[in-house]
Parts: structure tokens; C-alpha cells; sequence
């Protein structure tokens, strides 16, 4: 049961990264989907590099698993510059951040994943920092207090955020350029599946691709995770040497996951609320609690593609199955049966 739930969770694995490294695009002409925030970042780097700057800092924000760290990395490759990586619960206090932000040299870029759980002093640590490219640190308290300055080399901050609501105004607001990552179509997220397969030496045809994209909740994480166990269903069950829609299929009923994408934590989710909270609305710690699952674990990874797709809206009093939802479990629209 936990590696079917894992299969489709959108957290990053060892193995994703491994695999992530693989099949990473080094261009931006080669990153597929996203085309405005891709052009927008094609004209901010093309009028850095034409001033002889750095980049303006750069927020990303989005569900996980759509390419913030992958725009990161190839940002950094089209800047010709060094890529510095951390996360927001990696940095717990401000002294810590120091070795970080003097190391850094004219130009390279800081890339800090989650930054929305930065802690409180270590965030307001960072403002000088991204404005003047300086920081002022205090040892000692009390009469024997002293301040220590640090001027530092302009570099470029991007942050990865899927939980941009919970970023303070301040630190958003020292951001110069804001982009926001949305799902993926299945046409793209098919490519990104032909092009994945190709670097993993599987042999697959383009219905198959697109029957694995329709699966991933418009999510390439997903996607490539997905690719990579239909492989080995594949290899072992059907001894075949290319991945055929059957296949495909078949791995996905082992791994549970229906034609919408939907694993069986999305389908318990949406049970619940029609279930025992009657469609809804239903509060997200009450629905956590029913669940056994963790508050974010349902806000950041279950309910955003939920929404996206339809099947959950979110209201002032809570969430709301929708008419979809209770039509993929074969009810009438507004209508109530067992499902369990």
C-alpha cells in the first residue's frame, strides 16, 4: 500500500532526483510545456545577459513536481553561471545562512526550495540581502552587542514555493519577476514521457506515452515515475521489449491508479466527503482527521489536482465534491450510495 500511495504522491523521491538528473533539460527551447513562463524567461535572461547583470530574482510557485528545480537548473546553464541549492527547513537559523550568501559569487544563483517555511528571523535576514546585496549580522546582547557587515556579491535568488499564500508580503515583494507553474496538458506531458523513455532506453509507442500522460495529473514527476514501473510491469509480466497500451493499462490497474489519474488516497478523499460528510463542505482538518493524513499532505498534494480537475471546489465553508465526482463513482448528480 505504501509504495502504490507513493507511485502517485508528487514528493521527490532519492530516485526521482536520480532519475530527474537524467532526463533534465539544459536548454530552455528544450523544456516542454509552459510556454509563457518559458518565453518570459527567455526575455529576462536574453536583457540580463545583453546588460551584463545578474538576474532579477525570480519566484516560482505551483504544485510540486511541474519544474521549478528543473527551471532552476537550466537557468542557471543559460546564465553561464553556478547554481547553490538549499531548502526553507534546511536553514534554522540566521547564522547559518551566512557561509552561504558570502560564498557566493558575482552572478551565481541561490536556489532555495520551499522557501515559504523559511523561519521568521532567517526570512527577515534575507531582505538586505536580495536589496542591497548586504546583511548585517549581530553577535553578543546587551552592552557588548556589535554588529558585523558583510557586503556580498550580486547574485540571483530563485525561489520554489507550492504554498505561495503563505509567503509574507515582504519577501514576495523583493522578487522582481513572479511565475506561477501550472498542470500539465496530456499532449505535452505525452513528449515529456517520448523524450524520458528515450534517455531510459525504453522502446514505446506514442499511445502508450499518451495513455501514461493522461494518468499523471498533469504532473511530469508523476509521469516519469509512472513511465519507469510501467517499464518494469512490462519487462516482468508481459515480457515484452516495448511498452504497449496493454501494458500500460495493466500496470495501472496494479498500481491503482484509474483513467483520471486518480490513486486510491484522491479516491478515498472524495469518498469521504460525499460519504460521511454528505458532498460537503467539510473543513481540511476535518477532513485530515478522517483521513489519518496530514493537513498538508491533502492541501499541497491530493486537493490541488481535485480542483484542477473538477472534481472538488473549495468554498468559504469548505470543500465540496462536485457533480463530476460523485458521476466517476457512478452516482447521480447530487445523489448519495455506499461506496465502501
Amino acid at each position: 500500500m505504501e509504495e502504490i500511495k507513493r507511485i502517485v504522491l508528487n514528493q521527490e523521491t532519492e530516485e526521482d532526483l536520480v532519475t530527474s538528473i537524467s532526463v533534465r533539460p539544459e536548454r530552455l527551447c528544450d523544456f516542454i510545456g509552459q510556454k509563457s513562463v518559458v518565453d518570459n524567461i527567455k526575455i529576462a535572461i536574453e536583457a540580463a545577459l545583453s546588460r551584463g547583470e545578474p538576474l532579477e530574482h525570480m519566484l516560482f510557485s505551483g504544485p510540486p513536481g511541474l519544474g521549478k528545480t528543473s527551471l532552476a537548473h537550466i537557468i542557471t546553464h543559460e546564465m553561464n553561471s553556478r547554481l547553490t541549492y538549499t531548502s526553507g527547513p534546511a536553514i534554522q537559523r540566521a547564522g547559518d545562512f551566512i557561509g552561504i550568501l558570502t560564498n557566493l559569487q558575482a552572478g551565481d544563483v541561490l536556489f532555495i526550495d520551499e522557501i515559504h517555511r523559511l523561519a521568521k528571523p532567517v526570512e527577515e535576514f534575507l531582505y538586505p540581502a536580495m536589496e542591497n546585496f548586504k546583511i548585517d549580522f549581530i553577535v553578543d546582547k546587551g552592552p557588548y552587542a556589535k554588529t558585523i557587515n558583510f557586503n556580498l556579491k550580486p547574485f540571483t535568488l530563485i525561489g520554489a514555493t507550492t504554498r505561495s499564500g503563505l509567503l509574507a508580503a515582504p519577501l514576495r515583494d523583493r522578487f522582481g519577476i513572479l511565475h506561477h507553474l501550472d498542470f500539465y496538458e496530456p499532449e505535452d506531458l505525452s513528449t515529456i514521457v517520448i523524450n524520458a523513455a528515450s534517455r531510459l532506453t525504453v522502446e514505446l509507442d506514442f499511445a502508450a506515452a499518451l495513455e501514461i500522460a493522461r494518468r499523471s495529473r498533469g504532473t511530469p514527476r508523476i509521469a516519469i515515475r509512472l513511465l519507469k514501473r510501467v517499464r518494469d510491469f512490462a519487462l516482468v509480466r508481459t515480457k515484452g521489449k516495448k511498452v504497449t497500451v496493454s501494458a500500460v493499462e495493466q500496470a495501472m490497474a496494479a498500481l491503482k491508479v484509474d483513467q483520471e489519474g486518480l490513486d486510491e488516497l484522491a479516491r478515498k478523499t472524495l469518498r469521504v466527503i460525499i460519504e460521511t460528510y454528505s458532498g460537503g463542505p467539510v473543513g481540511i482538518e476535518a477532513l485530515a482527521a478522517t483521513l489519518n493524513e496530514e493537513t498538508d499532505s491533502i492541501a499541497d498534494v491530493v486537493e490541488p489536482y481535485l480542483l484542477k480537475a473538477g472534481f472538488l471546489r473549495r468554498t468559504s465553508r469548505g470543500r465540496e465534491a462536485t457533480d463530476k465526482a460523485r458521476l466517476h463513482f457512478g452516482l447521480p448528480q447530487g445523489g448519495r450510495r455506499d461506496l465502501f
